[in-house]
């Protein structure tokens, strides 16, 4: 009860000094805003603002500005009137911008030189090819395998347009899904054929390595300084040394000195093969689609699977034992 007739004292003590400050009268807003005038100052040139009540014939009655009309500004200094960003790209928004901006540029070319003369897909230029991974990586996105297959299809189409008649626009789109080193462009150095007549091969196959003197002679094969049937217990080893020979008939038209290490037998034996391969051809690259058939000048990269823990070897389980 104090606290509120105290409360209600000191609001009554207030509006009894606002009162007898104001003279007992409230003057209305615009009457106190009428009391504002601009009136120079002592310092010529300058103006500012002064709260001295004005004589009556000197108020000026206020005014709101002008309307402003946008759209005249908008044509006075050309304005847009709906101006908003808008993304450089139509697939700005996707998940994939940069792929899909390239495959619609693939599709739209496509269409346009759909009528143009193609040459058969053995006949074209080999060309390395981004593989998904790499498309990946270049374009920092992560494109679909669904996508990738499509616009593989279309980017072979458009290799396929014959290179005379082949458009600008088309050689600069393909160049985005074509790999940055091209493998079908490197040219294996020829063997060269020393003073003596030697031609040097070197053939691996698992841990082993070969590496053969093909000379021209009378058939003589040494391996580590061994005839061939001593080095090599087994038949089937010793026709897979020579077997470039064998497959070509050139087993009494030269002479073979071998260097092998690493590995055992099967493996040296098969290396052998590639090396006298590489140095047969040296002497005569007419027999490359023979050897190639043989099966003689392509590396073997098969090796054996690693073993793993929990298993016997590399898949061999352990012997089931119920009890």
């Amino acid at each position: 009860m104090m606290a509120s007739s105290s409360r209600q004292g000191l609001t009554s003590a207030l509006r009894g000094v606002s009162k007898a400050l104001n003279g007992g009268q409230r003057h209305p807003l615009e009457q106190q805003f009428q009391s504002l005038r601009l009136s120079p100052s002592n310092v010529p040139g300058r103006r500012c603002l002064s709260t001295e009540s004005a004589p009556t014939e000197e108020r000026l009655p206020i005014t709101a500005a002008g309307e402003i009309r946008l759209k005249d500004l908008a044509k006075k200094y050309k304005i847009a009137q709906h101006a908003r960003a808008v993304p450089v790209s139509p697939s700005y928004f996707s998940r994939t911008p940069t792929f899909n901006d390239r495959y619609l540029t693939l599709e739209k070319l496509a269409r346009a030189y759909a009528n143009l003369p193609v040459i058969p897909a053995a006949d074209a230029e080999r060309v390395a090819w981004k593989t998904l991974a790499d498309l990946r990586q270049s374009f920092g996105e992560p494109v679909k395998a669904t996508e990738y297959v499509k616009c593989l299809a279309i980017v072979k189409r458009l290799h396929q347009i014959h290179p005379e008649l082949r458009p600008e626009a088309v050689t600069t789109a393909l160049q985005d899904f074509k790999r940055d080193v091209q493998g079908f462009l490197n040219v294996a150095t020829p063997i060269p054929i020393d003073r003596f007549g030697r031609a040097l091969g070197v053939g691996k196959r698992k841990s082993s390595t070969a590496r053969a003197f093909v000379v021209e002679g009378d058939g003589q094969v040494l391996v580590n300084g061994k005839t061939l049937a001593d080095y090599f217990g087994r038949v089937h080893d010793r026709e897979s040394a020579v077997w470039a020979l064998y497959a070509t008939d050139r087993i009494d038209k030269y002479n073979v000195w071998a260097r092998v290490e690493g590995g055992g037998t099967t493996g040296q034996a098969e290396a052998l093969t590639l090396a006298i391969a590489k140095a047969l051809l040296a002497h005569e690259p007419a027999l490359k689609p023979a050897l190639r058939r043989a099966g003689c000048v392509t590396r073997d990269p098969r090796r054996v699977e690693r073993k793993k823990h929990g298993r016997v070897k590399a898949r061999k389980g352990p012997t089931w034992v119920k009890r």
